[in-house]
């Protein structure tokens, strides 16, 4: 703040006296006494502020955190621990399980709550710093990181786009002709795609907003037009899209690695893979839009204009850019790479080494994979989760679980496949209780496989199955999955609507593959 001067401060400064410079630091004195009297009023008048405004809590939000705390302690405190169990075990199962709860119930941003489940096992020292951060060199989670990225260039580059709409102009010509375009080209990006919510979000969302908005149906009144359905249509369709392929969802790897921790090793995983989930999943993506088109019809049955507007989309994009043709030669060696694994090559070395020519030809720069947050949370909270699975293994408890409930179940005298049958059963219900697929495949996948296979099931199909079905509940609820959060953002669909089709469409996706999967199966030596 400027201070008002004088004709007299102004000698005072120029003259230098003994009187002046005694009026100097007079004059000083006062400019400073000044100031203090500025600084100190505006310290009061903060003061004053802070003292109006209450005290707002703006951390974590405290009923979740409450119940999410609660459910460790209570286990950890007073549920009697087993005696096969160790305590190291007990006390990581209390952590384990008030983590997965925080997950559900989201006290905190799921990368933030799995952080603070991991400082908890790391200071009341259940588990090692190293033990701790171990599954952070999980090959698995860099891989599902690099689909992360893969999936950016594909949204990028608009190659995604390209696709979905070249089969719009061969099949739009009705709607139901469209959703089979929509859902087979999901079908064919998938194995290169692997993230069905970046498929959803970056790729078939804005098609279908613009389909539907060009028939005349927005959010709300109009949303049945065509949007609804289109939506549901793909949401539905996506679990078979995703179960087909290893490479087509990021729960596919995680499923396979888990497996492997209890001895499941699958041979050429890429084909054994798609040998046997090709059958169900082509019988699924050929039930699955006609049967939403009798659940939830649209009030738009013809669509004659949408292969004219698709034709005319793709001549303003024109030929293939440089980016595009360096997706799909760089993701063309990739998958070769997963598929047939020359010279040895792991699925992770072989994503690496794809996510390196796309770097190199900048067909994605460092500073997008820096800001695809969501691959960085991912690494993050997987880690967590699958190293806490890992040591609870580990300990034995795991082990013990297994053999306790395969025990009650072998004196119901119930035989391996009514085993699997309850199992699947109970697997698919409890996603009722997760928001994400893949946190529901590290908090429980290793526990039933272990109890299937200790009722007698064969440990390939064991495997295979429960990767499989981890597809299929992707869209029983609003928020069972990115991809299902992600179609209900769009604000097409009523939330009773996403509940009934869901659920309807849930068991139908089971049923597909528990029917015409097993005979299959069967057909192929699964068991």
């Amino acid at each position: 703040m400027a201070l008002p001067t004088t004709r007299g401060d102004a000698h005072a400064r120029a003259c230098a006296c003994a009187t002046c410079a005694s009026a100097r630091g007079a004059a000083g004195a006062t400019r400073a006494r000044r100031r203090e009297a500025v600084v100190a009023g505006a310290a009061r008048a903060a003061n004053a502020s802070a003292a109006a405004t209450p005290f707002v809590w703006k951390g974590a939000n405290l009923v979740p955190l409450a119940a999410s705390v609660g459910v460790g302690l209570v286990v950890n405190f007073i549920v009697p621990r087993p005696e096969a169990v160790v305590p190291q075990a007990w006390a990581l199962l209390s952590i384990f399980l008030s983590t997965i709860c925080g997950l559900v119930l989201g006290p905190l941003p799921v990368g933030a709550w799995a952080f603070v489940g991991l400082t908890t096992a790391v200071v009341t020292k259940t588990l090692s710093f190293q033990a701790a951060f171990g599954a952070m060199t999980n090959d698995v989670i860099w891989l599902i990181v690099l689909a992360f990225f893969f999936a950016r260039g594909f949204v990028r580059t608009g190659l995604g786009d390209r696709v979905a709409t070249m089969f719009v102009r061969a099949l739009g010509k009705s709607t139901l002709g469209l959703s089979y375009g929509l859902t087979i080209s999901e079908a064919l990006l998938a194995p290169a795609m692997p993230s069905t919510t970046a498929r959803a979000g970056g790729v078939y969302l804005p098609i279908i907003t613009s389909l539907a908005k060009q028939a005349g149906s927005e959010p709300g009144p109009t949303s049945r037009k065509l949007g609804a359905f289109l939506v549901q249509t793909q949401l539905q369709s996506s679990g078979h899209s995703s179960a087909m392929c290893m490479t087509a969802a990021a729960q596919n790897l995680l499923s396979l690695k888990l497996a492997a921790s209890l001895g499941i090793i699958v041979a050429s995983p890429w084909i054994t893979w798609f040998k046997a989930a090709c059958v169900p999943a082509i019988i699924g993506l050929l039930v699955t839009p006609l049967l939403v088109y009798k659940l939830y019809p649209p009030e738009v049955q013809s669509t004659p204009d949408a292969p004219a507007e698709a034709a005319a989309k793709l001549k303003e994009l024109g030929p293939l850019s440089q980016d595009e043709l360096m997706v799909v030669a760089t993701m063309s060696i990739t998958v070769f790479m997963w598929i047939f694994q020359p010279f040895g090559i792991a699925p992770v070395v072989a994503a690496m080494f794809g996510m390196s020519l796309q770097l190199i030809s900048g067909v994605i720069s460092w500073a997008e994979c820096l800001n695809e947050k969501g691959a960085w949370d991912t690494l993050l909270w997987f880690a967590v989760l699958i190293g806490m699975s890992g040591q609870l293994n580990a300990l034995g408890f795991i082990d013990y679980l297994s053999t306790t409930v395969a025990g009650a179940l072998t004196a119901a005298n119930l035989a391996w496949p009514q085993v699997m049958l309850l199992l699947h059963g109970c697997y698919f219900s409890i996603h009722y209780l997760f928001a994400s697929q893949t946190a529901q495949v590290a908090a429980l996948s290793t526990a039933f496989m272990a109890m299937m296979m200790a009722a007698g099931a064969p440990p390939i199909l064991v495997g295979l199955t429960m990767a499989f079905h981890t597809n299929l509940f992707g869209g029983i609820t609003h928020y069972a999955s990115g991809q299902s959060a992600c179609y209900f953002g769009a604000g097409f669909v009523e939330l009773k609507d996403y509940f009934r089709i869901g659920a309807i469409c849930g068991v139908a996706n089971v049923l597909i593959w528990l029917v015409f999967g097993g005979l299959w199966w069967k057909v192929i030596g699964l068991y």
